[in-house]
């Protein structure tokens, strides 16, 4: 692959990899190819494989959509193996030793572990390559329910009540009486809602807590936060100003088959809506954009993250955060920052910008 406009900034897209939300990872680094500004950005596009191969991407965004309730994956195709050398930062090169690109800026638009947990951003400080978005220990204290409402808890935010099971796949007496009916059991390392279960009986709990183990040996089990579902993002700028975008409230939540937001209602079923701004009083929604901003700054987040929370009859709660929230056409970050006044191009470009700035400071 030429290198040949040195004009632009060469942008490396990282796509797919091993977590179960592979294909979200194809969906949102394919929308992000199409919407980076052709006159200052060259794509180089990087495709990880299911089970772990680096291989040249697809330069082309349309094999990367979502079509017919069919999601894409990573092909097999050439191998190709990023330096970790900072004399050689940026590289890639094919199984022969010749090269494939240089980068100056990596993307990694991999959501859920290997790729949103710190491991790559990890991987890419080796060699002193700027990389978009939170680092290393953001991103796994993000990606980890646990650490991410420990950190929270510290900082006086308000979270829900949880337990975690490491070892066991049942609940104290004690623990059942502390959660209540329902709940919801998860995976504490995962995303796109996969492999979560909703338990309305404690009978139900030990197969929820095989079905989350199927994806992570840790399980967090929370207690049900009855209230509306709130997006918000936020976004930080070359200069180091961190804003929070307007609010979403999602609808249609709870009409898919699982009765709630899960893998197949965010992403097949078409049931689900956005209200942007979400319809919240004005102190509501400055104080879930507060929320959200001192959440990204609770866990030392650069670039971007998403927070979600239930909105209360006694306020906001916090339910999680996404280091790489997704890019995907109907996704929610791309959507909020829209009607907060920046369009996806300009969203991208704040965010190379930013990770650029920050590497020479």
């Amino acid at each position: 692959m030429s290198n040949s406009n040195s004009a632009k900034v060469r942008v490396a897209v990282l796509y797919g990899g091993r977590s179960a939300e592979h294909s979200v990872s194809c969906v949102s680094a394919g929308a992000i190819i199409a919407h980076l500004d052709p006159e200052k950005y060259e794509v180089i596009p990087v495709g990880i494989t299911v089970d772990g191969a680096w291989v040249v991407g697809e330069s082309d965004p349309e094999r990367l959509r979502l079509i017919d309730r069919t999601m894409p994956e990573v092909q097999r195709r050439e191998e190709i193996r990023p330096s970790l050398d900072p004399a050689h930062r940026g590289e890639f090169h094919f199984a022969d030793g010749s090269l494939y690109a240089t980068a100056d800026v990596i993307f990694p638009v991999l959501h859920g572990r290997f790729g949103e947990d710190g491991t790559i951003q990890g991987m890419f400080a080796l060699s002193d390559i700027p990389v978009v978005g939170p680092g290393v220990l953001s991103s796994a204290a993000g990606m980890d329910k646990e650490f991410t409402k420990k950190l929270m808890a510290a900082e006086g935010l308000p979270i829900g009540r949880e337990v975690i099971l490491r070892d066991r796949a049942e609940l104290t007496d004690a623990e059942k009486k502390l959660l209540g009916l329902p709940v919801f059991v998860k995976p504490a390392r995962g995303g796109s809602s996969i492999g979560i279960s909703k338990v309305s009986s404690w009978d139900d709990l030990p197969a929820a807590v095989e079905l989350a183990r199927l994806n992570d040996e840790k399980v967090i089990v929370e207690s049900e936060i009855v209230g509306a579902e709130v997006e918000c993002g936020v976004l930080q700028y070359p200069d180091g100003r961190i804003v929070a975008s307007l609010p979403a409230m999602l609808r249609g939540t709870e009409d898919g088959e699982g009765g709630f937001y899960d893998f197949d209602t965010k992403y097949l079923d078409n049931v689900v809506t956005a209200e942007i701004p979400a319809p919240l009083d004005d102190a509501t929604i400055e104080l879930v954009q507060s929320l959200a901003v001192e959440t990204f700054q609770a866990l030392a987040c650069e670039g971007l993250a998403r927070v979600d929370f239930f909105v209360t009859s006694n306020g906001p709660v916090l339910n999680e955060i996404n280091t790489m929230p997704g890019f995907t056409p109907i996704s929610m970050y791309p959507q909020m920052f829209a009607a907060s006044g920046v369009d996806y191009e300009e969203l991208l470009d704040v965010l190379v910008q930013q990770a650029l700035h920050r590497s020479t400071t």
